[in-house]
């Protein structure tokens, strides 16, 4: 009879768990796609007035990682609370600003806004590549987080230096390494979510944002490089 209650509870816990889990993956799938909204509206604004294109070299990079490292900083503090969301939202927002000046250029070419839909749409594609995969991978992949950090740590450093030497192999290099490093990570936080790892839906958001957003940022210098016709 004591093997009967306990085999219930632990059935009970288990579909518990799963039932948590896949609420923080709903939550955050809804997040993501709102997230996006304010990222549309802020690359817009961005494009239409013109605001961030004097934002290049040293003054660009500390306006962007000042801005970037305080709100992931503020959305970390607030994510338990109501003010989480607005944050998060405030963030893409400023993301999608930041964003708007390669944004622009790109849309200078001839075929500019076919490489921007291209963009979106090979970005679009990783995502669910990733979001199929982790759901049939069985194995943990913790043990990617170490390497995925020092990968993303060194597409920043990389990224840095090139702000100053302005290098287009350079660019084109970081680009590729960007691509796959932040697809993995893709794969990597959206296992976590699944595994129970993460039970915040906004830090969850959060990381999937920053992967998707490296993503489409990586694919659209790629492509404004290799692909971009002038008139």
């Amino acid at each position: 009879m004591t093997d009967h209650i306990q085999s219930i509870d632990r059935s009970y816990g288990l579909n518990a768990g799963a039932q948590q889990r896949n609420r923080v993956l709903r939550n955050t799938y809804w997040l993501l796609a709102l997230s996006l909204v304010p990222t549309v509206l802020g690359a817009w604004l961005g494009v239409a007035t013109g605001i961030t294109q004097s934002l290049g070299g040293g003054l660009g990079l500390i306006l962007f990682l000042g801005g970037a490292f305080g709100f992931i900083f503020a959305i970390e503090k607030t994510k338990n609370s109501a003010a989480g969301v607005p944050v998060l939202l405030g963030f893409t927002f400023f993301m999608g600003l930041m964003l708007s000046r390669m944004i622009a250029m790109v849309l200078g070419f001839k075929n500019g806004p076919e490489l921007v839909m291209t963009a979106f749409g090979g970005t679009a594609g990783v995502f669910f590549a990733m979001a199929s995969l982790s759901s049939v991978i069985k194995r943990d992949l913790s043990g990617m987080g170490k390497w995925l950090f020092v990968g993303a740590l060194a597409i920043m450093v990389g990224g840095i230096i090139n702000v100053f030497v302005g290098s287009t192999a350079g660019m084109m290099a970081i680009s590729v390494m960007a691509i796959g490093v932040f697809s993995a990570y893709m794969l990597y936080d959206l296992k976590r979510i699944i595994d129970g790892g993460e039970t915040n839906y906004i830090s969850a958001t959060l990381a999937l944002y920053l992967d998707i957003i490296n993503v489409f940022q990586s694919l659209l210098a790629l492509l404004g490089i290799m692909g971009g016709e002038r008139d």
